[in-house]
């Protein structure tokens, strides 16, 4: 009796010790990790982590609940309403806003290593975008008064339907208000990620050169290669219109697609502009699975707003004189 106790102990003893089998991820016939599929990176996560919860990077499931709860409550509040701290964050308020059921930002705070995060920015560890330039904080300001309105092409991109806003469309590609879903398409010479937002396509060119300094591109020019099991995508050659979040033409992004099981690619992203920030700054956050699939966005269907903006703008000089 002794011996077979003894015997299954040590066999338990071997079990404990032996290391835990990494999760296997499904790949493609060239041996890399398989990204393909639709992923959704909806989150209540914020870019930014709020003073509330300074010097708290992490949240535990009790914690998170909480919050949760109050964002939908917050936003079944705001269902309607032409004002509130919602309205006001989206650009909406006055003038009447999203219905709840047109708001897809998600309903938890996103979770990375088994917990959930109070920022989609790792890195200044404080959760905050680095100091900006001065030129940079007027970019940033112009862009959420709208411009002037003078031309259409004085309006915002978004407002045009050229790219998404909040930088759905990336890179970096961040989460925003409806419309968080993405189509990946993998082949050995190329990546093609599909925002559904304005229906944009990035397409990530493999082992490849940048193109050259005049070539400029809404969304950059992505090139790609692998390090181990991680899609490194390298993008510069933006435009001097893009300016994501005050950022110059100069604006310098590595992102890092991860996959670490069947359901989740975990994103990195680092963002790099001497002229709009005191420093490089970076973001990460999981792209979880979702059910396709993604239905074409027709950003200018019935779309009348720069009709009416630039008819309202002329109305108001012929009112005032000026």
């Amino acid at each position: 009796m002794c011996n077979r106790f003894l015997v299954t102990l040590g066999a338990l003893s071997v079990l404990l010790a032996a290391p835990i089998a990494a999760q296997t991820v499904p790949r493609t016939p060239d041996g890399h990790p398989d990204l393909q599929g639709t992923w959704t990176n909806a989150t209540v996560t914020p870019l930014e982590r709020p003073d509330a919860l300074a010097g708290k990077a992490t949240l535990t499931d009790v914690e998170a609940r909480v919050l949760e709860q109050k964002s939908a409550d917050e936003l079944a509040e705001a269902d309607g309403k032409s004002e509130g701290p919602l309205l006001t964050a989206t650009g909406s308020a006055g003038t009447g806003g999203y219905n709840a059921l047109f708001i897809d930002r998600g309903s938890e705070f996103a979770r990375v290593d088994g917990v959930k995060r109070t920022s989609l920015i790792i890195d200044p560890p404080d959760g905050k975008v680095p100091r900006m330039s001065a030129e940079a904080g007027r970019r940033l300001a112009a862009s959420y008064t709208g411009g002037s309105f003078d031309s259409v092409k004085d309006r915002p991109l978004s407002e045009r339907c050229l790219i998404g806003f909040g930088s759905t469309s990336g890179p970096p590609m961040l989460p925003v208000l409806y419309n968080n879903n993405y189509q990946i398409v993998q082949t050995p010479d190329h990546v093609l990620i599909l925002v559904e937002m304005v229906h944009d396509a990035r397409i990530i060119r493999m082992d490849a050169k940048h193109a050259a300094p005049d070539v400029r591109q809404w969304l950059g020019d992505s090139v790609g290669h692998w390090d181990g099991d991680t899609l490194v995508v390298d993008t510069t050659n933006f435009t001097d219109k893009t300016r994501f979040r005050g950022s110059t033409a100069n604006l310098h992004v590595v992102e890092r697609f991860k996959r670490v099981d069947a359901g989740t690619i975990l994103y990195r992203a680092t963002i790099e502009d001497p002229a709009a920030f005191s420093r490089p700054w970076t973001i990460e956050y999981p792209f979880l699975a979702t059910k396709g699939p993604i239905y074409e966005y027709a950003c200018h269907e019935g779309n009348y707003s720069l009709t009416d903006i630039l008819g309202g703008a002329r109305k108001k000089e012929a009112e005032t004189g000026r």
